[in-house]
């Protein structure tokens, strides 16, 4: 196998040594890059007074990183502004929390070609490039402009927009114009990749045939492949002391009541606000469970600096304040809210524990919580998974009960049927959703892509793209 360099906003493999708190994605690329023994190149998440491209190389767990600092200007109009209070909300069906400012747009821009020519050095010409999510839209196109001819792979994390929304964006057209310099584009869902295929049709006139786009010369191959756990791992906490203290913590503390578990990111996208008037709905309409369950809501900060998140923690404050104050008796608080992260072994634990689990987003990509929550079960006696029918894992685990976000009731009921479902069934619908979760898992995943990438038909040519304006 060729080499694999993957390039991501943020590089963070094996940081904090193993039983660090990751995301899904690195997890993921650290999984295939011990495999490809390849470099994960990124923003280190420091800044630095002026940008010099200095380059700072690291090995750990057997995965090689190579990472840059920004200067404040660069987090502020590129990670702050643009990524995530442009392309975020708008990729998440938000346009009422879209902000649009010409700042934001140029330092996008700035950063993807400070990225290009920095990593350009740590290119050989037999090298894979996989390059991800939203923050990197553009980097393709960079690197073409430099005459790298290397296969050059794209993965969007989250979804992709209506083109009714889509075209809300200033320089919409160069910006999707810029992906198809990639000759792979992975989504987690069909509908993602449809909705991308109506965009480059009707805005861009490319012409489809089969899984190809064909666009100025050149064919990008839109591939559905959604993201796994790398649930080998994960599920190897098992047993472990601290997934062991977790559970048992979790159950003493239970006092014999069912528990309800949330673990997401303090974001709008995740539906927090809803799940919360949904429990208050449930406590309102079924006096009879009250004080025999409560909510567990793990809720760790991120991006502190960006308005519509603080709002959103101050909203949550209310709501568990509002819900404890209306129902809480002197041995029992219906909501515990808490706003810090766990390790996986950790969460491994207070999932197992748990006999519900929550995984509602109003919009996600893939989410890697509902999948996390089903390997963590006792197959003899599994809780139940409720995901949203708007997250990209109802796909896969469509044995889940799938729920309607925006409907406090449906939310509702479906809670007070997991709680009461028979065993046989919970163990049936969780041997169904553990068998996705063992075999499409990141392993599965990252084969797929690179497989695609590898093997996909050759541009022969390969001729750059000529793109109107090098603004997104």
């Amino acid at each position: 196998m060729n080499r694999l360099i993957a390039i991501s906003n943020r590089v963070q493999a094996a940081h904090g040594g193993e039983n660090s708190n990751r995301g899904g994605l690195a997890v993921a690329l650290s999984a295939a890059l011990r495999e490809s023994n390849g470099i994960w190149f990124g923003w280190s998440g420091e800044q630095t007074d002026e940008f010099t491209g200095q380059i700072s190389f690291r090995r750990e767990a057997g995965v090689a990183t190579a990472t840059i600092d920004l200067e404040a200007q660069d987090v502020e109009e590129y990670y702050n502004g643009f990524a995530n209070r442009t392309l975020w909300p708008l990729f998440h069906y938000r346009l009422d929390l879209t902000e649009i400012a010409r700042d934001f747009a140029g330092g996008y821009a700035r950063v993807n070609d400070r990225f290009a020519e920095t990593v350009a050095p740590l290119i050989e010409p037999d090298d894979l490039i996989w390059v991800h999510d939203y923050h990197l839209m553009p980097l393709g196109q960079r690197l073409r402009e430099r005459g790298f001819e290397n296969r050059l792979g794209f993965f969007l994390h989250t979804p992709w927009p209506p083109s009714s929304l889509m075209v809300s964006l200033p320089g919409h057209r160069e910006l999707v114009q810029s992906l198809l310099s990639y000759d792979v584009i992975g989504f987690h869902t069909d509908e993602w990749r449809a909705s991308f295929i109506d965009y480059i049709t009707t805005h861009l006139g490319a012409d489809m045939r089969g899984e190809y786009a064909h666009f100025a010369g050149r064919m990008t191959r839109l591939l559905v492949c959604p993201i796994g756990l790398d649930s080998t791992e994960f599920m190897a906490a098992q047993g472990t002391p601290a997934a062991r203290a977790a559970e048992e913590r979790l159950i003493t503390s239970a006092v014999g009541r069912q528990v309800i578990v949330g673990v997401d990111r303090l974001d709008y996208s995740k539906g927090l606000q809803e799940r919360f008037l949904a429990y208050e709905q449930l406590l309102t309409t079924r006096p009879d469970l009250r004080e025999k369950l409560f909510l567990l809501q793990i809720a760790p900060p991120s991006r502190g600096d960006v308005a519509s998140y603080q709002q959103i923690r101050a909203d949550l404050n209310s709501l568990s304040g509002g819900i404890n104050g209306e129902f809480a008796s002197i041995d029992w608080v219906p909501v515990r809210y808490v706003n810090k992260g766990y390790a996986r072994e950790e969460l491994f634990g207070i999932y197992r524990a748990s006999r519900v689990g929550l995984v509602t987003p109003l919009r996600d990509g893939m989410n890697l919580v509902a999948k996390e929550y089903v390997a963590a079960q006792d197959p003899e006696d599994p809780g139940v998974l409720v995901l949203s029918r708007f997250a990209g894992a109802s796909v896969q685990l469509d044995a889940a009960l799938i729920i309607n976000p925006h409907s406090s009731e449906d939310m509702a009921d479906a809670i007070a049927r997991a709680l009461s479902m028979p065993l046989e069934e919970r163990k049936e619908r969780h041997a169904a959703m553990l068998k996705s979760v063992v075999e499409e898992d990141v392993r599965w995943w990252s084969a797929r892509f690179i497989a695609a990438l590898t093997e996909g038909e050759p541009n022969e040519d390969r001729p750059p793209l000529a793109l109107a304006s090098s603004q997104p």
